[in-house]
Parts: C-alpha cells; sequence; structure tokens
C-alpha cells in the first residue's frame, strides 16, 4: 500500500484555504498512485482554535468542508482531522476526531485521550472517547487510528504513551497512523522521533506520524512527519518547516529495509532560525498584514529582528527607523545604517534629542531638584515608542518587538517604550543565544556587522551606559534564567549547582517582580521549552518566591 503523508500549513478557521489545500493534496497524491492520504489533527480548521470552537457557525463550516472534500475528493481514501459534536447530554459537546472519507463511506475515530497539554487545554471543548474500536482496515491493512496526545503530541510521557500502545495492541493492528499537532520547540524534534521510536521497537509495529507545519501567532510547527519501519529506523521523514506530500511505500516498513535513519535533525541554531523565519512569515500573512517598521538602535537585538523580518517578508516590506539620541554612539549610527543597507531596506533618521528636551522642559517645574535618573532613561525609550507607532499608524507598518527572553525574564525593559509592538520576535530567545544566532547569520558572510556583535551591550539611555551596570553578565544571567524558568528550580537547588548566592537570590527577585510587564507584552514566537505565556501562568500578585 502507498500512503501519502500530507504536511500543510493551516491557518486557523479560513475554510476555504484549508479546504482548497487538502483537495488539492489529495488530488495530487491520488495521480502519484496514492492509495490513502492522511492529513494531520483538526486539518480542516486548523490547530489550535482554543475559544473558537465555542462558535456553532465554526463547527458548523467544519462540517461543510468535511462535506466538500468528500465530493471533490470521491475516489480518493482521505484520513482527515475536525472537530466533531457531541450531543450526549452531560459531556463536553464536542470530540476530536480523525473521519475517514472514500465514496460515501465515512469511519470516525474520536480521540480517546484528552492530556495534560501545557499548550492547549483541550479538556475545555473535547470529550475523550470512550470507543473501543480505532481500527481502519483498508487495502489489506488493519490500521490503528491515533490522533495527537493518543501518540506523539507536545509533552508527551513516553510511560504514559506506552499504555495507549498496549491498549491499541489489543486490536492487532499491523500498523499505527498518528494524525498530530505537535508545537515545534528547539528540544522537539530529536525528543519526539526517540519517543516514537521507543513505541515502535516496543511493539515492533510500523508507525507513520503525520504532522502540520506552520506558525499559528507565537506557536510553531515543525513538521518533521515520518514512518517509521518495525525495526525503528525512519525509512521516510518530510522537511522541517516547509510544506510536502511524499507517499510511502508500506512495504518497506514490513520488510525493514532501513539500516539507517533517513531523517538529519538540524542543529540548535538552524532550528531556531528557520522557526522565526516562519513564525514571523505567517504571522504577516494569515493576517494580512505586508509591511513591518522597527527601531533599529545599532545594538544586537533589533539587528536581529530586522533580519528576520527582511528574510520572512522581503526587504522591500521593511522599514526602519534610527532613533539617537544625545548618548547615542557615533557606531551605533554607523551599525545601523550598514545592516540596513546591507539589507536592503528603507531607513529613515529621526533625532530625539528635541523631542526629549521639549519633555524636559515642560517637567522642569515639577522635578526640581531631583536627578537625573531611570524617569529620564525611560522617557527617552518612550518618546521612541510614541514614534516608531506613529509611522505604524501613518504607513500602515506593523511595529516588531525587539526585546530578547533575558529582558522579559528580569524587567529590563521599559513599558509603553521599548516594550512597544504587535510581535514579539526574539522574546524566546536569551541573549547568549542571540549571539550565536548572530554568528549562525554571519557564517558565510557578513550579514550583522561584527562591530554590533561584539561591543559591549547598551541601551546608551545615559553617559557610558553599559546592560552589565544593572544586570549580571549575560553568560551568567542566562544559566541561572534557564534554571528558574525551563527547570522550574528553586534558589536553594540553583546555588547547589555553584552559582553564587547573591546572584542567583537577586536574579530571581528581579524575574518574579516585573511579572506584571509580562503580562502586557506582544505574543512571543515560541522556540524554547518553556516560552512566556501560555506555558509560565505566573499570577501578577503573589509572594511565593
Amino acid at each position: 500500500m502507498k500512503i501519502a503523508l500530507a504536511q500543510l500549513n493551516y491557518c486557523i478557521g479560513n475554510f476555504e484555504q484549508n479546504t482548497k489545500k487538502i483537495i488539492g493534496a489529495a488530488l495530487k497524491a491520488k495521480a502519484d498512485g496514492a492509495d490513502l492520504v492522511v492529513f494531520s489533527e483538526l486539518s480542516v480548521c486548523g490547530y489550535f482554535p482554543f475559544d473558537c470552537l465555542e462558535f456553532d457557525d465554526f463547527i458548523d463550516n467544519c462540517q461543510k468542508a468535511l462535506d466538500e472534500i468528500a465530493e471533490k475528493c470521491f475516489d480518493i481514501p482521505v484520513l482527515v482531522g475536525a472537530p466533531l459534536r457531541n450531543d450526549i447530554e452531560g459531556q463536553k459537546p464536542l470530540f476530536n476526531a480523525a473521519i475517514f472519507l472514500y465514496q460515501n463511506q465515512r469511519q470516525v475515530f474520536k480521540k480517546k485521550y484528552i492530556g495534560d497539554n501545557p499548550l492547549f487545554d483541550e479538556r475545555k471543548y473535547f470529550e475523550p472517547s470512550h470507543d473501543e474500536e480505532h481500527l481502519l482496515d483498508w487495502a489489506g491493512h488493519h490500521i490503528a487510528v491515533t490522533l495527537g496526545d493518543d501518540l506523539a503530541n507536545h509533552g508527551i510521557d513516553p510511560i504514559l504513551m506506552e499504555n495507549k500502545v498496549d491498549e491499541l495492541k489489543k486490536l492487532n493492528p499491523d500498523m499505527v497512523i498518528a494524525l498530530a499537532a505537535s508545537a515545534f520547540d528547539y528540544t522537539m524534534p530529536r525528543y519526539r522521533s526517540n519517543v516514537l521510536r521507543q513505541t515502535v521497537l516496543k511493539h515492533e509495529l510500523p508507525l507513520i506520524m503525520v504532522n502540520q507545519v506552520g506558525a499559528q501567532t507565537h506557536l510553531i510547527f515543525d513538521g518533521e512527519s515520518m514512518a517509521f519501519a518495525s525495526n525503528g529506523y525512519i525509512d521516510t521523514a518530510l522537511p522541517f518547516f516547509e510544506e510536502a506530500v511524499k507517499i510511502v511505500n508500506t512495504d518497506n516498513l514490513f520488510i525493514n529495509r532501513a539500516s539507517e535513519d533517513r531523517l538529519v535533525i538540524p542543529e540548535k541554531m538552524s532550528l531556531i532560525h528557520d522557526a522565526l523565519v516562519i513564525g514571523v512569515r505567517d504571522y504577516f500573512q494569515k493576517m494580512g498584514f505586508k509591511n513591518a517598521i522597527i527601531g533599529l538602535s545599532g545594538g544586537l537585538d533589533s539587528a536581529l529582528v530586522t533580519y528576520f523580518a527582511a528574510k520572512a517578508i522581503g526587504s522591500e516590506n521593511v522599514r526602519v527607523v534610527l532613533l539617537p539620541s544625545q548618548f547615542s554612539t557615533d557606531h551605533s549610527v554607523s551599525d545601523a545604517v550598514a545592516l540596513a543597507e546591507k539589507l536592503g531596506v528603507r531607513y529613515d533618521t529621526v533625532a530625539i534629542k528635541p523631542i526629549f528636551d521639549s519633555f524636559d522642559t515642560a517637567l522642569k517645574p515639577y522635578f526640581e531638584g531631583r536627578p537625573f535618573d531611570v524617569t529620564e532613561e525611560n522617557l527617552q525609550a518612550r518618546i521612541r515608542g510614541v514614534i516608531l507607532m506613529a509611522f505604524s499608524n501613518k504607513f500602515g507598518n506593523v511595529l516588531l518587538n525587539t526585546s530578547n527572553k533575558s529582558e522579559a525574564s528580569v524587567g529590563y525593559g521599559t513599558l509603553y517604550g521599548d516594550m512597544c509592538g504587535g510581535l514579539s520576535v526574539i522574546g524566546d530567545v536569551y541573549k547568549s543565544e542571540a549571539y550565536e544566532l548572530s554568528r549562525y547569520i554571519n557564517r558565510n558572510e557578513e550579514i550583522i556587522p561584527w562591530h554590533t556583535i561584539e561591543k559591549a551591550p547598551s541601551a546608551e539611555l545615559r553617559p557610558g551606559q553599559k546592560d552589565s551596570d544593572s544586570l549580571p553578565d549575560y553568560s551568567l544571567l542566562d544559566q541561572i534564567l534557564y534554571q528558574y524558568i525551563e527547570c522550574s528550580k528553586s534558589a536553594e537547588e540553583i546555588i547547589a549547582q555553584g552559582f553564587e548566592r547573591a546572584v542567583v537570590e537577586r536574579t530571581i527577585k528581579m524575574v518574579n517582580r516585573n511579572e506584571f510587564k509580562r503580562h502586557q507584552v506582544a505574543p512571543i514566537l515560541r522556540v524554547s521549552p518553556r516560552a512566556f505565556g501560555s506555558e509560565r501562568l505566573i499570577p501578577i500578585v503573589a509572594k511565593f518566591s
């Protein structure tokens, strides 16, 4: 049997586009000889729709899309994912389902397990299925059909998964097909393939997993759909971060021709780079935006965001504004200009000193006798934010935020100033990772000026200012932040690893007292195992530390 893995990029609620993609992929696969075409979880509506699932017309549109797919693909066997209504009183109103469509035949496979996914509270919407039948008999094969947490979703517990597959094994299938929607972080590709391999080796069953690709606001899906032979090797793998339709000959999965994996997992910076490009690109395309604007300071963070914007939506659609103050160094301006010219983006310069001076004059009677402090520093950041938003409003450009994860963690940013923006591009990238990422970008040629990468980071809000005046060195700070945020370690546990007590306690205090800022930032593109937002929900008002 030949099974086509259809790894597509869907847009939540864009039923016309999603249906067109599904039908187009099915027709192409059939022309190439496929006996069955498999799509990802909730492919009809896009994953994950959250409270859109509570609107009747949203579910109605899902049913209409299924009817259209069944009609246009009448002679093409397909497995697609969609929400289906549950009419049983006292239960959740929907099932998360896989639907097999062929001619006038429809077979429904409902998701059995609604797990504790840190990214989506599926239990709010979906009823777990109590159906015992999860077997598709097709083309001489007995196929166990699973969805998402049933087998291969984010945060999967290998032991729990083994129990689920043990249950499926009772059906005596000869292979497993999983419709997945497994979100990306830089650890997930290797983890996902290893966990699936363990399952294949234990049960000696070929396994096919179809994942979606693309970004939905802050969440990014990397694809990496794959087919395992029963000996545990990956016989077929689809590309990362690209749409693709590829046919698997299941005969090869049973006779174990593969003696090595046909999957190459890129290194961390390559994965993050490609994830951020598709994250920015899909945000603009799916929102219907065309142009971006960025405040380009000559520093590393704004340089990275400018690069990703140009890479994702084209240099001709990116505009940057240089906003020098009386504290800006000459090389900051020259570095910013060099990058803008290298990338071919339009740049303008608006000096903020006259505007700052007018504020200073207006406030002088009230601030008389008080020294220059963080008030005046933040005033400069907010002037820049106002100017950038003025450009955004006047020319219809979306402002991209340039804060990194280190700054967001400890509150080293100004609300309504440098924290402005419609999308936070590198808000899940620590500063030390930003340096790695910039060197990766420059691996073949100098794109980001080396001086930008090598100089000491500074907000340039007062004479001779450096980030190290206010923060521990980023190489040290980021290690502590990783242990506290990603690993949820306590201060004592981090100190026990050899970090200085005073630095650890100060860092954790900064993280805790700046929760109110993080609740007001733009959506952050998720590339780590623990991004700010839906995964780290800390009350703003809390005394725990």
